[in-house]
């Protein structure tokens, strides 16, 4: 459920018909100093992760990218999208309902304890309890006596955790769903189904804030201070020489903090920082020359999205407003000439990257200025909307040329409001506070069509995970139910699918483009490989 903070775009210097200044001003540079040598350690840019480091609360690409380093997961993905066991052994069902879990020997936390299944069985029940307010809580909704600790709003949780978990030994658990789903193995890469420690909870069980500060994980790395969110700059972490797998090759990483991504790529080419994950429009068309075999340009799962506040503003809730904003739209365009060609328009909510995208299947996606403009007519549309983004991401070129598609074609007023920071765009729209259309963009934590339906739209998602249109359907939920436990992957894409067309039905958000991964990084390090989750692969990053 990683919603992502970059547009990771490539842009000319032309916007449509406008010229558009370069996106940010000011921001926070890096230290000067290069990294080749000495003690510095290896320099990433993020933006400020949303909330503290609550592995079941981090639902966005910067907070996960931070714990990705600290922490290993029961399982990761190879370059064709298979699931691979990482600290799980084996996990292994007769049914698809009950699944055995063995771990691994010889993994620790960073405080030297070992890592056990009960590790697992208690975070898994943290994340479930309503009362933790946990954002990830309904990915655990598949397992048995998810109910009994998220029994709704206004109920009183009646359970100390989910008969669905059951510690067979220190090395093994059993997981027992409501229901089969054949999927439940590959889900388990994702952030919220990492384990925590003993240490990470108070005698109510609780995790604490201390803790969140300054998590103890069992990964390649280690907090070396408590992150003081708002104030630091930076995330100090050392290599953990404990770790019993392949461990990085360098001894330090830091993540530096940015709110503007020019500034951060600038220092890329500078020496001052290693590694910028999301080249801005204005540097885009310097990188190539200037960073050369340094530039990283790769196929990425991710779909960018403008979504629509339905359940908190009635002026997005009639059906043919959505469709005619869609067609009003020029995805192509937008594609050629901001992303330099190097978008495809998106034309389906499931990114062609994983099995069940199908070309064309959303026909209100196609540019059709002439209808967009007759059915939002006819539909009463409002005179004025709002398209609200993040500031810190590379997003204004591109928001402007929506802007722009949208004041020409429907001829309305639309006025874009720029946020800092991502994480200030999605505290307001956790809290329903903010009306406009929005900017969002989905970057996928496990490869599955599912990945792209459940968290950002089932209603469940509306309550405490990515669904910030407040978008609920009774048939779509079914369809997801059916999709999860059918018997076959195929059967399962099949019912995704269905579901896939009730969206393009319904339309909560517009998909506007997928994704490529644009990177780059400086000449003070080799290796630097992106995968799947958009994460970088510290075992292959290298001073020079």
């Amino acid at each position: 459920m990683r919603v992502t903070k970059g547009a990771k775009i490539i842009a000319g210097t032309a916007l449509l018909a406008l010229a558009v200044a370069a996106c940010g001003s000011g921001g926070d540079s890096s230290s000067p100093g290069a990294t080749g040598g000495g003690d510095t350690p290896v320099r990433m840019e993020i933006g400020e992760p949303q909330k503290l480091f609550y592995p079941s609360d981090t639902t966005e690409t910067e907070g996960s990218e931070v714990l990705a380093a600290i922490m290993t997961p029961l399982v990761s993905y190879d370059d064709n999208k298979k699931v691979v066991m990482d600290l799980a052994e084996s996990i292994t069902s007769d049914d698809n309902t009950v699944w055995t879990i063995k771990l691994k020997p010889g993994y620790t936390w960073h405080n030297g304890e070992p890592v056990i299944a009960q590790n697992f069985v208690d975070a898994w029940n943290f994340a479930a309890n309503q009362e933790n307010v946990q954002s990830a809580s309904y990915f655990f909704g598949r397992i048995d006596g998810y109910a009994d600790l998220n029994p709704g709003e206004g109920k009183t949780v009646t359970a100390d955790g989910m008969k669905g978990l059951k510690v067979v030994d220190d090395s093994t658990f059993e997981v027992t769903l409501a229901a089969p789903f054949s999927q439940f193995p590959t889900m388990l890469g994702y952030t919220a189904f990492y384990a925590l420690p003993k240490a990470a909870f108070d005698a109510e069980g609780k995790v604490t804030e201390a803790f969140a500060k300054k998590p103890i994980g069992n990964g390649y790395f280690q907090f070396t201070k408590d992150y003081a969110k708002g104030t630091d700059q930076s995330i100090d972490l050392i290599r953990y020489d404990k770790y019993p797998g392949e461990k990085p090759k360098f001894d330090k990483l830091q993540f530096k903090i940015y709110t503007d991504n020019e500034t951060a790529y600038n220092d890329v080419a500078a020496g001052n920082l290693d590694i910028i994950d999301q080249l801005g429009p204005s540097s885009i068309s310097r990188a190539k020359g200037e960073l050369g075999d340094r530039y990283i340009d790769q196929p990425d799962a991710g779909i960018g999205y403008i979504g629509f506040p339905l359940k908190y503003n009635k002026d997005y809730e009639n059906v043919k407003v959505r469709e005619a904003i869609s067609m009003a739209i020029d995805r192509q365009t937008i594609a050629d000439t901001v992303f330099s060609g190097t978008r495809a328009p998106a034309d389906d909510f499931i990114n062609p990257a994983i099995d069940g995208y199908r070309q064309g299947a959303c026909a209100v996606c196609t540019y059709d200025p002439a209808k967009a403009k007759e059915t939002y007519t006819a539909a009463n549309g409002p005179k004025t909307l709002e398209l609200g983004y993040n500031n810190d991401g590379g997003h204004k070129e591109w928001i402007e040329a929506v802007a722009l598609n949208l004041r020409q074609n429907l001829g309305i007023e639309v006025t874009v409001k720029p946020f800092e920071k991502f994480q200030a765009i999605l505290d307001e729209l956790d809290a329903k506070k903010y009306a406009g259309m929005f900017r969002m963009g989905w970057a996928i934590d496990y490869p599955s069509p599912e990945n792209y339906l459940t968290p950002i739209f089932s209603t469940a998602a509306a309550k405490t995970g990515s669904n910030y249109a407040g978008y609920s359907s009774k048939e779509f939920d079914e369809l997801l139910v059916k999709g999860d436990t059918a018997k076959t992957p195929e059967e399962s894409i099949a019912f995704y699918q269905q579901a896939d067309d009730i969206l393009i039905k319904d339309l909560p958000y517009v998909p506007v483009y997928f994704y490529r991964v644009n990177a780059g990084f400086s000449q003070h390090v080799k290796g630097v490989k992106i995968n799947l989750l958009n994460q970088v692969e510290w075992t292959s990053v290298e001073k020079v």
